[in-house]
């Protein structure tokens, strides 16, 4: 571990002298790399110069130790050593958790998708429900969301919407969101007080900026038509929207965000590009493939991620057994809680599973 953390150091170095060369304040673009390297670095090595610290600290104070005859001086040494252990030991957990290997994705702005799967109705109502969750989690971090593509029901539900999202590690607390969300409640429309039970389907895709994807544009299927709002109801008057169909996959694009069909089909292209890269990507990695099918599966009853019952109040993921009763809370956005419990449970299996390789 050590060995690890001096070769950032070093890195952290080299950087802090790049970014004064009057050479590199004059390349934009490499300065705004390494500026963002030297920032995710920042926290590692501060806390690695604590732990350095304390590891000082403590063989300073057992010098003292070894040479000290007043007892009441010995004492006072032997608790600031047992203290600055601590320390360090915490120091050390923190340090071996920075240093897993990082999803390369983690900094990525994030393509959501939304569609109802069993239920009915219902389902596409929770959808909506889903939807204005992330929507509210997404403001509260401050984060830019655009909605390139929305089907709302008669009823006010959603038949699926596609999402952008824009912001500083949106992947690397989405991505646990991607799979089959299950809502069990009595619907507005049950006259006998059932409990009904339905699911619906959330993808979180990372944006890849600078995509390389060759499209042959006879694979290609472009349907132009008017967007629409609530109820089917007629936004604007032009066919601005645009559909795209990837026929070898049979990935369906679409996007009603801008007036201009130009733009329309740009942003669809991008995210068709996105998705085709996750598609090709899956198809070349068998355990990434096993992973992405349990994650975000057909939308079936059995399949399921995530239970948000509404007769108890509460929000289970069935991933790591973690419960919240604040159903409520959750659904204006306050996911935080959530998310830190399965990031915290994914680093201790990371762990674990480096411990076992040892």
């Amino acid at each position: 571990m050590l060995d690890k953390l001096k070769s950032i150091q070093k890195r952290y170095d080299e950087i802090g002298q790049k970014l004064m060369d009057p050479l590199i304040l004059t390349d934009n673009k490499t300065y705004v790399a390494l500026s963002k390297e030297l920032k995710s670095l920042t926290p590692i090595i501060e806390i690695f110069h604590s732990y350095q610290k304390y590891l000082n600290d403590i063989k300073d104070a057992q010098t003292l130790l070894n040479f000290e005859t007043d007892q009441e001086m010995k004492s006072f040494l032997s608790s600031e050593i047992d203290e600055n252990k601590a320390k360090v030991n915490k120091l050390e957990d923190e340090l071996k958790i920075m240093l897993l290997p990082k999803d390369e994705n983690d900094d990525k702005n994030v393509i959501l998708e939304i569609r109802p799967g069993a239920g009915g109705e219902e389902a596409s109502l929770f959808a909506m429900e889903i939807l204005r969750m992330y929507l509210k989690y997404a403001e509260k971090k401050r984060w830019k969301t655009e909605i390139l593509d929305s089907t709302e029901t008669e009823l006010g539900g959603l038949k699926d919407a596609t999402v952008f999202i824009k912001g500083e590690g949106a992947y690397a607390k989405l991505k646990w969101e991607s799979g089959v969300h299950r809502v069990q409640r009595v619907p507005e429309t049950e006259a006998q007080g059932r409990v009904h039970t339905s699911t619906i389907t959330v993808a979180i895709l990372p944006e890849m900026e600078d995509v390389e994807i060759e499209i042959n544009d006879k694979d290609l299927k472009i349907d132009t038509y008017r967007s629409g709002g609530a109820g089917g109801q007629s936004v604007n008057k032009t066919e601005s929207a645009v559909r795209i169909t990837h026929l070898p996959t049979g990935i369906i694009v679409s996007c009603q965000d801008e007036r201009s069909q130009i733009n329309n089909r740009d942003r669809a292209m991008h995210v068709l590009k996105n998705k085709l890269y996750d598609f090709y990507k899956t198809q070349s990695d068998a355990e990434y493939a096993k992973n992405r099918k349990n994650q975000v599966g057909t939308g079936d009853r059995s399949e399921r991620i995530r239970t948000y019952n509404f007769p108890q109040g509460r929000v289970t993921d069935h991933r790591i057994g973690f419960t919240l009763y604040s159903i409520d809370l959750f659904l204006n956005g306050d996911l935080e809680q959530m998310i830190t419990a399965l990031s915290d449970a994914d680093q201790k299996q990371k762990l674990e599973n480096i411990g076992n390789n040892n």
